[in-house]
C-alpha cells in the first residue's frame, strides 16, 4: 500500500469533495435512477441506464477518494529540509540548453497545478528532481526529449 502524501489544505479539499459527492451528488443521482424506473420497461429505458451509469461513476469516485484519504499522510513544511529536492519544496532549475530559469514546487498528485507550477512528484519531471542538490545537473526523459537542468536553489514551499 503505497501512501498518499498531502497537506493539511489538500486532505481538508478532498475530504469536502468526498461529503460532496456522497451527500449532494449521489443523492440526486439515485432520484434520476428512481424517477427514470417508472417510466415502465427497463430494457429500452435509455434515461433509466444513463442515471444507473452516472451513479456507478459517482461511485467509484467516492471509493477512490475514500481510498487516497486511507492512505493519506499529512506533511506540513516543519518536516521539509531543503538539503536535497523533495515534496513541498519549491526548486529553481536552469534549463542548460536555453539557460532559461525555471521554479516548481513538488506536491502530491492531487495537489498538482501545472498553471501554478505546482508538479507532482509522480510526474516524470518530478520524479526527475527527487532528491537532487543545488548544484547538481540532472537529466530527465520527457516525452519531446530529454530536458536537461541544473539545481540552482531549493527553499520551502510557501503556502
Amino acid at each position: 500500500m503505497e501512501f498518499v502524501y498531502l497537506t493539511k489544505d489538500g486532505l481538508d479539499r478532498l475530504k469536502e469533495e468526498l461529503n460532496a459527492l456522497k451527500y449532494k451528488k449521489r443523492p440526486a443521482i439515485s432520484q434520476k435512477v428512481a424517477t427514470a424506473r417508472e417510466h415502465g420497461d427497463l430494457k429500452e429505458n435509455a434515461e433509466y441506464h444513463a442515471a444507473r451509469e452516472e451513479l456507478s461513476m459517482v461511485e467509484t469516485k467516492i471509493q477512490s477518494i475514500q481510498d487516497r484519504i486511507a492512505r493519506a499522510r499529512i506533511i506540513s513544511e516543519n518536516d521539509i529540509q531543503t538539503d536535497h529536492v523533495a515534496i513541498l519544496t519549491t526548486v529553481t532549475v536552469e534549463d542548460q540548453k536555453t539557460k532559461k530559469k525555471y521554479e516548481y514546487s513538488l506536491v502530491s498528485e492531487d495537489e498538482a497545478d501545472y498553471r501554478q507550477n505546482k508538479i507532482s512528484i509522480s510526474s516524470p519531471v518530478g520524479k526527475g528532481l527527487l532528491g537532487k542538490k543545488v548544484d547538481e545537473l540532472t537529466e530527465i526523459p520527457v516525452p519531446a526529449g530529454l530536458l536537461k537542468y541544473k539545481i540552482l536553489s531549493i527553499k520551502v514551499n510557501e503556502t
